[in-house]
């Protein structure tokens, strides 16, 4: 597979050399032929070879399998040894963009980092990665994602007993905040700076010539999870766990457990069955990126600077303007979603006013938006829109101030049109179209609901007449009110 292996040529104590553990009869049940052509490969040869290669059975001749270490803060508490307890990293590859990646089978095994975890994964969750960082991809977004899943043909014992599977992530890289935090909790600097010339060679190599070259990736950091967090919350996607070692250096979403999309709206909203405090809702999440970089600044303080309060100065001023930075970035993408080409003062105030206005309404948050697109093509035609907030006055009283201010706006109905159907989905991954889809694998081996779902977020701005009902919320039988971590 023409492996690179950057990460496994730092020092030894940054990893564990560990390989998979053998399953009884690997059977690969979704694959993604256009990511493995994007990755250099031959989806024929590699299509043909999955079963065995992606379950962990026969590797690839030049892989060099290892698990990483990290640690993290987990809901506030900090755990100083997490690491790859099911994950085992193959190799990197470099696409044909030029890009290196990392390509890593989630659920392979036990590791030194398993504590006391076999090491395994269930097919539901992920099949659940997959579909979700694949839709998350078509959105636009930053994100991991998924090459295959295979089934193992072994049984996962959690509180009742799945089928197990392995899913083959690509990222741009594994090393998270809790990388840095495992190294710096041990007081090893010399793996903190290691680590750290590491990630500016990978990820920016812009800060190499920096005054100093750790604060400069620190504010590179902050800026593209601002970028990151926006447009999280402008499709209403809640994270669900947004512990320090689920935050990705480079920028890119990664860990799908408990995450969910919003239907009605509301900023409070939780999905999340571990989240007992809702300290990941829907508008924490920009509080708690700012909460997560300072435990990585905390980590680079040596490498600022020798003199400890100015360190502490110094990182403090990258960190503090972290909501500013997500203010203006969510700013900019709302002014998108409602037409907006410019920019004028009140336009921070007539946003605020909209998303009010659907929480007293419950309005459903992709709907509303989608439909809005429909409300500036079509003089007059607000029936749709205003159906979902039932007897509401308020979007009345909006949507007069709206037009009033697009009428200042110079863009052509047409130009506005496109470009707000470009950023406001039709399709996203409902939930309770993830779950039946989920279950119908897990529970009945039948993949094609999964399969239909998929081809369906694989085009999330595209009208789709033939799927429409999949635009639709759940019905209130339908319901998901919880979503769960695959461990």
């Amino acid at each position: 597979m023409q492996f690179e292996h950057s990460y496994s040529a730092l020092a030894p104590r940054i990893y564990a050399r560990v390989g998979p553990t053998p399953v009884a009869n690997p059977r690969l049940v979704v694959f993604n032929r256009c990511l493995a052509k994007e990755l250099g490969l031959d989806p024929d040869v590699i299509e043909r070879e999955a079963a065995a290669m992606l379950s962990g059975n026969q590797l690839p001749d030049d892989s060099n399998p290892i698990a990483m270490a990290y640690a993290g803060h987990q809901f506030g508490t900090f755990v100083p040894q997490l690491g790859d307890g099911r994950a085992i990293l193959l190799g990197e590859l470099k696409g044909r963009d030029g890009v290196l990646r990392d390509l890593q089978l989630k659920g392979a095994g036990r590791t030194p980092f398993s504590r006391d975890g076999d090491g395994r994964a269930a097919l539901g969750p992920m099949l659940r990665e997959y579909l979700i960082s694949e839709a998350m991809h078509a959105l636009g977004i930053p994100t991991t994602r998924s090459l295959a899943v295979v089934t193992t043909g072994e049984q996962v014992f959690r509180e009742d007993v799945l089928p197990g599977a392995v899913l083959t992530r690509v990222a741009a890289s594994h090393v998270r905040v809790g990388t840095f935090q495992y190294f710096a909790a041990r007081g090893d600097q010399d793996a903190v700076r290691e680590l750290l010339d590491y990630v500016i060679a990978r990820h920016y190599p812009e800060a190499r010539d920096a005054d100093v070259p750790a604060l400069a990736v620190l504010k590179a950091v902050a800026q593209r999870q601002a970028a990151l967090i926006a447009d999280w919350m402008r499709v209403g996607f809640i994270h669900g766990v947004m512990n320090s070692d689920n935050m990705a250096i480079s920028g890119e979403t990664i860990d799908y457990g408990p995450c969910a999309f919003m239907d009605e709206y509301h900023p409070n909203t939780v999905f999340s069955s571990i989240d007992h405090s809702g300290r990941y809702a829907y508008a924490n999440q920009p509080a708690i990126a700012q909460w997560n970089l300072a435990r990585l600044a905390e980590t680079l303080l040596p490498l600022i600077d020798s003199d400890l309060n100015k360190a502490v100065s110094l990182a403090t001023d990258a960190v503090q303007p972290f909501i500013a930075q997500f203010e203006a970035r969510f700013l900019e993408g709302m002014r998108r979603k409602i037409g907006l080409a410019s920019a004028v003062e009140g336009d921070a105030d007539l946003i605020k006013r909209l998303f009010a206005t659907m929480q007293d309404a419950e309005a459903d948050f992709t709907l509303t938006f989608r439909r809005l697109a429909l409300a500036a093509e079509i003089s007059g035609e607000q029936t749709a829109l205003c159906e979902l907030f039932a007897e509401s006055s308020g979007i009345n009283n909006w949507l007069r101030d709206w037009h009033r201010r697009l009428a200042c706006d110079p863009q052509s109905v047409a130009e506005r049109v496109a470009g707000m159907r470009r950023v406001n989905p039709a399709f996203i991954p409902r939930n309770h179209r993830v779950e039946a889809a989920l279950n119908a694998a897990s529970e009945g081996s039948d993949f094609e609901p999964f399969y239909q779902l998929l081809g369906i977020l694989q085009r999330p701005y595209d009208d789709q007449p033939e799927v429409a009902e999949y635009e639709q919320p759940p019905q209130e039988s339908e319901r998901v009110l919880q979503t769960f971590c695959g461990t």
